[in-house]
């Protein structure tokens, strides 16, 4: 059957790699050594991005269970938005060419409020998806299922009309388990070489 819809991931897909000023910033404003910062991010991560946490929450509760004084909680939510404000202009590119083939498109990823309204501030690009499906918003975040069906809900494809690309194993796994199509992407030279393998180019233009 052939495709009708690509769905990306945000983060690493459409964006660049994590700000490594914003990183460094939040790791100074909290003094924590990055040995000691990272398990206290990531540990609550999935909280935040299924909306059970807001920004300011998600920051406060950090620095409770660091031990630390509830300050610069604004300034610490401010940096964490900026972790993620670079864009994959190759992939922003390719999906613009996508949508003049005629193809749907869409964006879903797991995301919090505060880091959404400063990606948002920053991107007008994002407007011209088709769908947008944001985790938070909905409180679910991949890899549970109910959010791949919601995002083909809002698209009106099936499974198999449609191309899913992240660049993390697990939802790759949970999408393929509902049968859509899904290439798990690290650069853009690897994507073009998997979707020439796995023969979407027949039906596909590639990403420069």
């Amino acid at each position: 059957m052939a495709l009708r819809a690509v769905v990306f991931d945000y983060g690493i897909v459409l964006s660049g790699p994590p700000n490594a000023e914003a990183w460094a910033a939040m790791k100074r404003i909290t003094g924590l050594p990055e040995e000691r910062f990272a398990p206290f991010f990531w540990g609550d991560r999935q909280a935040y991005d299924e909306g059970k946490l807001t920004g300011i929450t998600f920051w406060q509760k950090l620095l409770r269970d660091a031990g630390l004084p509830l300050d610069h909680v604004e300034e610490l939510n401010s940096w964490d938005g900026r972790l993620w404000g670079g864009a994959n202009l190759a992939m922003v590119a390719w999906q613009q060419a996508l949508q003049q083939r005629g193809l749907r498109t869409a964006i879903l990823s797991n995301m919090g409020d505060s880091v959404l309204d400063h990606i948002l501030s920053q991107h007008d690009w994002i407007q011209r998806f088709d769908v947008l499906v944001w985790s938070y918003q909905l409180g679910i975040a991949k890899p549970d299922p109910a959010i791949y069906r919601q995002t083909l809900a809002q698209l009106g494809t099936r499974p198999e009309e449609t191309l899913f690309i992240d660049d993390k194993r697990e939802n790759i796994e949970a999408a393929r388990a509902l049968g859509i199509r899904s290439i798990e992407f690290s650069t853009v030279e690897q994507l073009r070489a998997d979707l020439i393998a796995d023969r979407f180019d027949a039906e596909l233009p590639l990403p420069a």
